[in-house]
């Protein structure tokens, strides 16, 4: 309640939308197309290196390798991106238009390991396939999430085209767990190479509209985004929200050692790989509905408090998850259903911070860093794919044996059976460890203040629509 002393902000009204629905629909679908590789490359990969006689504790090792670099050189293009000025005077289009190509030829390159080579040959395939693939993707991150910012000055309209974003990257992500885990499974029985060519094939297919009908209306200037180091670090410092929400996100992100290993605890715990179908069908449902009521949600609701009592809800039904265990199957779907709400809700919602990390950035120092902003973002999403080999590392611990198989089709054939300690290891894994670090994540997030009606007032001063008083005068808190 305000009172004498702390007087209530006054209103502001939101601008209305700048894009066109041709244009969303190109972001969404490049979203889409982009989200179909991501899940190719995390949600079988691991999988697929088990199957192809490599020990898991080398996997484990290379992946580290390979997705620390993966997370360190987000931030180098983020130098690179504020730098670089095309002729055109647009930021974000030339490199969306040069990833187009790139992201399904290096997804399906390296899901192409000749069975002659032997296993060190094998291991250095994927090293070498995995770094070209993130290099492809790594121009097409940044780019892509600051192409909102280009769009358009509205944040509200922001915030909604990014959620909505969201939202086509998990229907992307779904139908790649959903075919992809059809297709490979024991009933049917195809390889995963002919399974990620279709899934490349569809990648390109979803990402070209947005070279051709993106606009980028807002414009930096050159000259705004020069600053030195020293203000870059400066920038950085006083961003103090950038770190707090992004390092509950790595932290969140870290542990969720499960996704890599869905396919195996299908088949293994649960009787076959269809089952990881089941479930994505069913949770699916729940998201579905969900995303057609987000952004009526968010004109009422202040974005992170719901983001913030739904990363609490999904952490407490992943405790009831694992204490209730998998052998009542029924039970188990009820479950993981219930969750899907919740998690679905922060799906959506995960990578729509930074722009307002921008804005608030842009206040506080007067530097307009989104590069920078962008690639830490990136840095933060691609650093969590380490969750992996933290998941392998694990895993391996209860000893798991190694596999040689192309399919579960050839896996079921072979008859190749785990030990009861290492089917625990799975359950521990892929249903204890996200539990914990999800109840730790939520510890920074008790520390975040910035909210949506604050961000709007940063934006209007950003843009030159009030003076710093006026600003300060609005907003609810002191920054």
């Amino acid at each position: 309640m305000a009172d004498n002393k702390h007087p209530a902000p006054a209103p502001v009204a939101a601008p209305p939308k700048q894009t066109t629905f041709k244009e969303r629909l190109a972001y969404w679908l490049y979203f889409y197309g982009q989200s179909m590789s991501w899940q190719a490359l995390n949600a079988f990969l691991a999988t697929y290196l088990m199957m192809v006689g490599i020990d898991i504790t080398k996997i484990a090792t290379a992946m580290v390798f390979v997705k620390l670099w993966d997370s360190i050189n987000d931030t180098i293009f983020g130098v690179i991106f504020d730098k670089v000025h095309f002729k055109s005077g647009n930021k974000n289009i030339p490199w969306l238009r040069m990833t187009v190509i790139l992201i399904p030829l290096m997804t399906i390159f390296v899901y192409l390991i000749p069975d002659s080579l032997n296993p060190t040959a094998k291991l250095a395939w994927f090293i070498v396939g995995y770094l070209l693939w993130d290099a492809s993707y790594t121009l097409s991150d940044i780019p892509l999430y600051n192409m909102s910012t280009a769009m358009t000055t509205n944040t509200e309209e922001r915030s909604g085209m990014l959620s909505i974003a969201r939202v086509w990257a998990m229907a992307g992500g779904l139908l790649v767990t959903l075919m992809g885990s059809f297709l490979v499974s024991e009933r049917i029985g195809m390889s995963f190479t002919k399974t990620v060519a279709i899934i490349a094939f569809l990648v390109f297919l979803t990402m070209i509209p947005l070279g051709f009908r993106g606009k980028e209306r807002i414009k930096i200037k050159p000259a705004e985004e020069k600053y030195t180091f020293r203000r870059m670090f400066k920038y950085l410092g006083h961003n103090k929200y950038l770190f707090l929400y992004y390092g509950a996100y790595v932290i969140s992100g870290l542990t969720g050692t499960g996704a890599a290993l869905g396919l195996f605890v299908s088949y293994y715990l649960f009787g076959s790989a269809l089952f990881t179908t089941l479930l994505s069908i069913l949770t699916a449902i729940p998201i579905a509905i969900e995303s057609l009521f987000i952004n009526r949600i968010l004109k009422h609701v202040d974005k992170f408090r719901f983001y913030f009592w739904c990363e609490v809800a999904s952490v407490s039904v992943g405790l009831i998850i694992y204490l209730v265990g998998y052998r009542n199957v029924v039970l188990y779907i009820a479950l993981v259903v219930l969750q899907a709400l919740p998690l679905g809700f922060l799906m959506m919602l995960n990578l729509t911070f930074t722009p307002d990390l921008v804005e608030y950035g842009r206040y506080k120092t007067g530097i307009d860093a989104r590069g920078i902003a962008f690639a830490f973002q990136s840095f933060a999403a691609k650093f969590i794919s380490l969750a992996q080999p933290i998941g392998l590392f694990i895993l391996g611990l209860f000893g798991w044996i190694s596999v040689n198989a192309s399919s579960f089709a050839e896996l079921q054939a072979k008859h190749i059976t785990q030990s009861s300690m290492a089917l625990n290891g799975l359950w521990i894994t892929s249903a204890l460890i996200p539990v914990i670090g999800g109840a730790i994540s939520l510890i920074p997030l008790l520390f975040y203040k910035l909210n949506d009606k604050d961000v709007q007032v940063m934006a209007r001063f950003n843009n030159g629509e009030i003076t710093r008083e006026e600003a300060e005068k609005s907003l609810s808190r002191k920054y």
